[in-house]
């Protein structure tokens, strides 16, 4: 994993996370219920953070490893974009539902991550 990859995909993330939280509060914000807005913009915000956590991995190589940018980046896909999944389907009332059990294999892929970076932190 080069530095290079955690910076380009940290960026792409947070791109996407812009993009999507604009789509959100300005077109589905019209057709999504509360609930269902504020899940999408559960899935914005972890996608952000993580974005965020690449970038400083990046710039900050000597504490990163290819296990947390991986752990992140599958995060962000299974997490952010199940939820996303799940919320747009069910607006058609045609609900995903396989997606609902692949979100939480996310959320434990961020844990992972960090719990990665904390070990680093303290074998650096």
């Amino acid at each position: 994993m080069t530095q290079q990859t955690f910076i380009i995909t940290g960026a792409f993330f947070g791109m996407l996370a812009i993009i999507f939280g604009a789509f959100g509060a300005h077109v589905l914000k019209k057709i999504l219920s509360d609930d269902q807005l504020k899940s999408f913009e559960t899935g914005v915000k972890y996608q952000i953070y993580h974005a965020i956590i690449l970038l400083l991995l990046g710039f900050n190589f000597q504490f990163s490893t290819s296990a947390m940018y991986w752990c992140f980046t599958l995060g962000v896909l299974l997490f952010s974009f199940s939820i996303y999944g799940l919320v747009l389907s069910d607006a058609k009332g045609k609900k995903l539902k396989f997606l609902g059990p692949i979100t939480p294999i996310g959320g434990l892929l961020f844990v992972a991550g960090w719990l990665l970076l904390i070990l680093k932190a303290i074998n650096f």
